[in-house]
């Protein structure tokens, strides 16, 4: 691990407790007296505030919106998606939610606004906020290098690589999938049994030993050279929150960017259907998939998204679980604009949205000068969309069911809802975000 003086020890461990602790102090003071207010039950449990547990499809069952929900009951047919959710803002105004299908069609479950999907690589959005709130606190520079000398994950695991070049990598280049990390031989992510064999293990390959293997083969390309879109990249990201913090990645954002801002129903997902947490919905695989080697070499073949996969490991590159109407909240506070209070300053903002034709955006996947901004996640059984518009309008749509299209499914996705937006003759006049006030007002 990199040698630190003392006195820059104390003073950089005295900022992240303090940053730490406030966001505890205030959400227990807030929350009932007779609840235990500690951490591990803060983590761990859904906690009854988070809003989607508030809300109800019949709060968006609406004469104007009939049409828009005739025509998502037609594509999720078409597309043989077993369940689906979508929430609409308006001007950061929360003004549509409503579930479609199943969550559970083995347990006879609707998909209600409630239920949390995992999201795949929309996690990356989270992440980058992360990075770039650490930044803004003083614990970070986008320029600092992860491996080698100096670097943030300077141990001695990870001391041992060929290529050389891996030492000019530096935190940008990771947000920007810079880094020189390539798939032409497959994502090692995705390929977890390969790996382990190739190490000579009878078991799930770890985190460390994932990356100490990518390190010892040579990079694609010279870091800050090129761009292929990379998940270790943002796996190395999420091991960067917990080096400059010391807390673990899921623990730290909870604490200190969700909970503070009214998000209580976001976690890192798990591999299995009966580690699912309670209000989370089933996935489901095309037909035709086939089951494979699971990621820990056990002896039965398992469907990727229960098992084939390790889904955990992903970590800030893909294994956030949300639901729609918490995650345009989550937009909101990134967005620039002036109704709600922003997570961060309107220069990272600016940073995150800036791209050119060689140069990706930071956790968003596309962002035009236009101010419209597009975030895509695929897994086996799960696609999501975040699509922000300068118009006003942004909207979060999630499937429990993968296509046979893959990644590219959430491109028809967005087509849909092009042309399903215009059926609607007039959206709700209404912000479901500050429903939880409106009861308490009329109670």
């Amino acid at each position: 691990m990199k040698k630190k003086s003392s006195k820059k020890f104390l003073a950089k461990h005295l900022v992240i407790f303090t940053i730490a602790i406030i966001p505890l102090v205030i959400y227990g003071f807030s929350r009932n007296d007779s609840q235990e207010d500690t951490t591990e039950d803060i983590t761990e449990d859904i906690a009854p505030e988070a809003l989607n547990h508030l809300l109800s499809n019949s709060l968006s069952d609406t004469t104007t919106t009939e049409n828009l929900d005739k025509q998502i009951g037609k594509f999720i047919r078409q597309w043989e998606i077993k369940g689906a959710s979508l929430a609409v803002m308006k001007d950061e105004k929360l003004i549509y939610a409503k579930g479609y299908g199943w969550a559970d069609q083995e347990n006879n479950e609707k998909t209600e606004v409630k239920h949390i999907f995992r999201i795949a690589s929309l996690s990356k959005l989270i992440t980058a906020v992360t990075i770039m709130k650490l930044m803004e606190d003083g614990l970070l520079n986008l320029n600092d290098k992860v491996f080698g000398i100096g670097g943030h994950l300077n141990y001695p695991q990870f001391s041992e690589f060929k290529d050389k070049r891996l030492t000019k990598i530096t935190i940008e280049h990771l947000l920007r999938h810079k880094g020189g990390f390539t798939t032409r031989a497959g994502d090692p992510l995705f390929s977890l049994s390969l790996v382990s064999r190739r190490l000579g293990l009878e078991r799930a390959v770890e985190r460390e030993e994932l990356i100490k293997y990518v390190i010892s083969r040579r990079l694609g390309f010279t870091p800050g050279t090129g761009t292929s879109y990379s998940n270790i990249g943002y796996l190395l990201l999420s091991m960067i929150v917990e080096e400059v913090t010391g807390v673990e990645y899921e623990q730290y954002i909870k604490t200190n960017i969700l909970f503070p801002n009214g998000i209580y129903d976001m976690h890192i997902a798990h591999n299995f259907y009966h580690e699912k947490y309670p209000n989370e919905v089933r996935y489901y695989e095309p037909s035709n998939e086939q089951p494979i080697t699971p990621y820990d070499l056990s002896d039965t073949l398992l469907p990727r998204c229960y098992g084939g996969n390790n889904i955990r490991l992903l970590s800030g590159a893909g294994a956030w679980v949300a639901s729609p109407v918490e995650l345009l909240k989550f937009v909101s506070m990134i967005d620039g604009r002036d109704n709600v209070t922003d997570i961060l300053s309107k220069e990272s903002i600016s940073i995150m949205t800036k791209s050119a034709p060689s140069t990706l955006p930071i956790g968003w996947a596309k962002c035009h000068s236009s101010g419209d901004w597009t975030r895509t996640g695929t897994l086996s059984g799960s696609s999501a969309l975040i699509k922000y518009n300068s118009n006003g309008y942004s909207w979060v749509f999630i499937t429990n069911t993968s296509s046979w299209k893959g990644s590219t499914f959430p491109r028809n996705i967005e087509r849909f809802f092009r042309g399903a937006m215009q059926k609607v003759s007039e959206w709700p006049q209404k912000d479901l975000f500050d429903f939880r006030t409106q009861t308490s007002n009329q109670s």
